[in-house]
């Protein structure tokens, strides 16, 4: 009897679509029933060959070489996962399978996982696609019941392959060319170096920024303060002497008359549902959180838990069919945080979310992060996770509800001659405030007094206010990652075509890769942080002085967006796209080859280096300091100390472990310093549980989570030479 073979991008998905299939036979790498076969990738297990794949010359790193164009690119098993591969591979070629049914994630990187297996394998079954955006049992089945036509899917195929190929050509020929030049570890890539860019251009404005004082008046009353108004409507100038001249003329006036009392009704709709990039900005006001570890805890709250839709979606919309999952989605949230919630949308008969959450046009590959018909054990989630299920939980509930409505009050208060103005509000309706009710940071404290027109009221003092013109502030990785969303206003002097195709296509890199992006720049110790800023480090600014001018604007990846997206529409061939590619490349390599700047290391220590004898590097890592060799060829790289979760028991900074072995000590900005063995003493006396070599082991290896995507691993081969 012939079967259907079900590939999966991941195991965790793999085993939910084998249970509502009924495969329950296991195999090896593969999960088989009566009339399917399930088997699944590791995110991707094929990738484009290195540089040496084309050729021994390329072995050996030389600027004669570059650039390499292979044609054709050739395809090859990730070593580290090739027994998958292999695994997959077997079941693909089986006699007995008639069709192959590709379940890798709805998107084009998804579509390019399993193609390139199929490639590989050299399998040319009839494709068939099931495009869902959660893995609840549910979904799987409707999704099974309107499987598409895998050849509908092979522009976007295309469009997928031209991407990793441009990315190869543009990124390995530059990185190899920067690198073997200067002798450092130097990278480039059209997503990292614009963002890296960025951050510079955000430096520069800090630098050159020059404050200006300006000052105002307030009119204090025993109830409320008046802010001073100019015929303009301006509070603030930065001529002191005006200040100055009415502050004589108030000085001595004790009272004023309300000259009017203005009461607006004004609405707020409830913010919208969350994107992935939105909940990254979201985690990381609230709790500092990094892009990465947004991800990887919604991963979990997704794959494991099932409480969650697809993690890694640009839309914050849902799409018409899923209306009637609404009601479903709402009882399994019916927990004790949320179960007044859903027991008022219940109880209110009709269940509707606001105007703008439906919108098919706003949805390309999958709607917004909301919680599934599957209600979560919470005892079973982590901390981490019960914060982030909360504040995805709380946005979906709160778009069922009203506007939140209140009524603006502005008070004008007239003293000699002078005009004061006195904002308030009162709230008429919560609406979805409601759901955020035992919030603190949600909280309304801004209320007006009932003043009236006509009233006279006693002034208890005029003061002068005063302040200076900020510059704009530091990039944290929130802000960054609403800088790489929308990077509009580092294009100057780009067309308004590209400005607008940069907003349509999702900005700089996916939602799926900004976290990754971000991690590689820390990693190549081009960017620091400080506290939760963001620094540029001089070998970044170095880096931006050596990169060819069109790899630092955002306008290259809105270029190439403009051209995949005409690829995935049928509208262009991957010929003619890549033919501009290449181009490209030759033009950035020559120019690396022909610029006679230099680069110099300023972070060169006096240790040497035990594997080849050279000076080392002191760097700052995302996680505390590392001494790593300058010559790229060895590599070699070790810990110096760590930030570590850890508090200081004097200030409750997080504390930085310093030294090896026996000899390490935990050491605090404040000046507080306390042995391992010592912190580990008073832990126990707390009650906290001593950490052995395994728990310090695991807890070091987390410090540093792994990349699975084929780009990042290219680049990192480079560096294994």
């Amino acid at each position: 009897m012939s079967k259907s073979l079900v590939l999966a991008e991941k195991p965790s998905v793999a085993r939910d679509i084998a249970r509502v299939l009924g495969c329950n036979k296991k195999g090896n790498g593969f999960l088989e029933g009566t009339n399917y076969i399930v088997t699944w990738a590791l995110g991707h297990l094929v990738t484009h060959a290195d540089p040496e794949g084309y050729g021994n010359e390329f072995k050996e790193w030389k600027l004669e070489h570059l650039p390499i164009i292979p044609e054709p690119f050739k395809l090859v098993p990730i070593r580290q996962t090739s027994k998958q591969f292999n695994a997959v591979k077997a079941q693909l070629k089986r006699n007995d399978v008639k069709d192959v049914i590709i379940a890798t994630d709805a998107g084009r990187e998804g579509e390019l996982v399993a193609r390139w297996i199929l490639e590989q394998a050299k399998v040319r079954k009839p494709i068939k696609r099931l495009w869902i955006s959660s893995v609840t049992d549910k979904a799987i089945k409707d999704g099974f019941n309107n499987l598409k036509d895998g050849r509908a899917y092979d522009n976007l195929y295309e469009a997928a392959v031209a991407r990793a190929e441009a990315d190869w050509v543009v990124g390995i020929n530059a990185t190899r060319a920067l690198t073997v030049k200067y002798n450092a570890q130097l990278s480039t890539g059209r997503v990292q170096t614009p963002t890296l860019a960025m951050i510079a251009e955000r430096e520069k404005q800090i630098r050159d920024f020059k404050p200006k004082s300006f000052y105002g008046i307030q009119a204090l009353t025993e109830t409320a303060k008046f802010t001073w108004h100019d015929k303009a409507g301006q509070t603030q100038v930065f001529d002191k002497e005006v200040i100055e001249q009415l502050m004589g003329k108030l000085d001595k006036i004790q009272a004023g008359k309300i000259t009017d009392v203005k009461t607006t009704p004004k609405s707020q709709p409830a913010p919208h549902l969350f994107d992935l990039t939105e909940l990254q900005k979201e985690a990381h006001r609230r709790w500092s959180w990094s892009a990465k570890e947004t991800l990887s805890t919604l991963q979990n709250l997704y794959e494991r838990h099932k409480a969650v839709t697809y993690p890694r979606t640009d839309s914050k919309h849902l799409t018409s069919d899923m209306a009637n999952t609404l009601k479903e989605r709402i009882k399994a949230v019916d927990l004790g945080p949320y179960r007044k919630s859903v027991n008022t949308l219940l109880r209110s008969g009709t269940i509707k979310p606001q105007k703008g959450v439906i919108d098919d046009k706003r949805v390309s590959d999958h709607h917004a992060i909301i919680p599934t018909e599957e209600t979560p054990i919470l005892q079973n989630l982590s901390d981490k996770e019960q914060r982030l299920y909360d504040l995805i939980v709380k946005r979906f509930l709160a778009v069922f509800f009203g506007s939140f409505r209140y009524d603006q009050v502005t008070a004008e208060l007239a003293v000699g001659g002078e005009m004061f103005k006195a904002k308030g509000r009162t709230i008429t309706d919560e609406g979805w405030k409601k759901v955020y009710s035992t919030d603190e940071d949600e909280v309304d404290t801004d209320m007006l007094p009932a003043f009236k027109k006509g009233d006279e009221v006693s002034i208890r003092a005029i003061v002068m206010t005063d302040g200076k013109t900020k510059p704009p502030a530091r990039f944290n990785e929130g802000t960054l990652l609403a800088a790489m969303e929308n990077p509009a206003q580092f294009m100057q002097g780009e067309s308004k075509d590209l400005i607008k195709t940069i907003g349509e296509t999702g900005g700089l890199g996916t939602v799926a890769t900004r976290a990754d992006v971000i991690e590689r720049l820390f990693n190549s110790f081009v960017m620091e942080k400080k506290g939760n800023d963001i620094y540029t480090t001089s070998k970044g600014r170095q880096l931006l002085e050596l990169v060819p001018e069109d790899l630092k604007s955002p306008a290259l990846t809105a270029e190439w967006e403009q051209g995949l997206t005409k690829i995935a529409n049928g509208k262009m061939k991957k010929a003619a796209f890549m033919k501009d590619m290449i181009a490209f490349s030759k033009r950035t390599v020559t120019e690396i080859k022909t610029d006679d700047k230099k680069f110099k290391h300023d972070n060169v220590t006096g240790k040497t280096c035990p594997d080849c004898g050279k000076l080392l590097l002191e760097v700052n890592g995302k996680r505390g300091k590392m001494l790593v060799c300058q010559d790229r060829e060895c590599g070699h790289r070790k810990n110096v100390s760590t930030l570590t979760n850890a508090r200081c028991p004097v200030c409750k900074k997080k504390l930085e472990l310093r030294g090896e072995g026996d000899g390490r000590i935990f050491v605090c900005k404040c000046g507080h310093r306390e042995k391992l063995s010592a912190f580990e003493k008073r832990r126990a006396n707390s009650g906290g549980k001593k950490a052995d070599k395994r728990d310090v082991q695991k807890y070091m290896n987390r410090q540093e989570e792994p990349e699975n995507t084929a780009m990042a691993d290219a680049l990192k081969k480079l560096f294994e030479k």
